[in-house]
C-alpha cells in the first residue's frame, strides 16, 4: 500500500465516522423530540409545525399556510386539519398577512412559545454551553457542515 492509499484510508475513514456521528445526533434528535411529544401531548407534525414557526419566528419571518404545508410536505387538506387543531389548542393562530390582507399567516401564540421553551429550554442551554469550546472559525464550519448535510437530505 503507497501512502496516497493510507492516506485515502484515513480520509474514508473519518468521513465514515462523521456519517457515523450525524446518523447518532438524528437519532438523539429524535429521541429527544419523542419526550417533548409526549410531554406537549402532541403528533410528530405538530410538533414539527411548532419548530419551524420558532425557528421561523425567530429569523423575522413570515409564515403562509403553503410555507408550513411545503416544510412538512404534506397536502392542503392536511395543513388546514393541522392549523385547525393547532388553533383549537392555543398554539396558532391565522392574522391578516401584514402586506396583503387577502392572505394569512400562522403566528404561535405565547402561550405555545411558553411552553415550547419550557420543554426545551434546559436542552438549548445544554447545547449552547456544548458549543462554548468552539471557536467562530469552528463554529462556522459546523453550521456549513450541517447546512451542507441538510441540502443532501432534502433533495436539493
Amino acid at each position: 500500500m503507497d501512502r496516497s492509499d493510507s492516506v485515502r484510508s484515513e480520509r474514508d475513514a473519518l468521513v465514515l465516522t462523521a456519517l457515523e456521528s450525524v446518523q447518532t445526533f438524528s437519532d438523539a434528535m429524535d429521541r429527544m423530540y419523542a419526550e417533548m411529544r409526549g410531554d406537549m401531548d402532541m403528533n410528530a407534525t405538530d410538533l414539527a409545525a411548532i419548530r419551524m414557526l420558532v425557528i421561523r419566528e425567530r429569523h423575522g419571518e413570515v409564515v403562509k399556510p403553503h410555507d408550513l404545508a411545503t416544510h412538512l410536505a404534506i397536502s392542503t387538506a392536511s395543513t388546514t386539519k393541522l392549523l385547525d387543531r393547532l388553533s383549537a389548542g392555543g398554539y396558532l393562530r391565522r392574522d391578516p398577512h401584514p402586506d396583503d390582507r387577502r392572505s394569512r399567516i400562522i403566528v404561535l401564540t405565547d402561550a405555545a412559545r411558553a411552553e415550547f421553551f419550557r420543554h426545551f429550554g434546559a436542552r438549548l442551554v445544554a447545547m449552547r454551553d456544548a458549543l462554548a469550546p468552539y471557536d467562530d472559525g469552528e463554529l462556522r464550519s459546523i453550521v456549513r457542515f450541517l447546512g451542507d448535510i441538510e441540502n443532501v437530505m432534502a433533495g436539493d
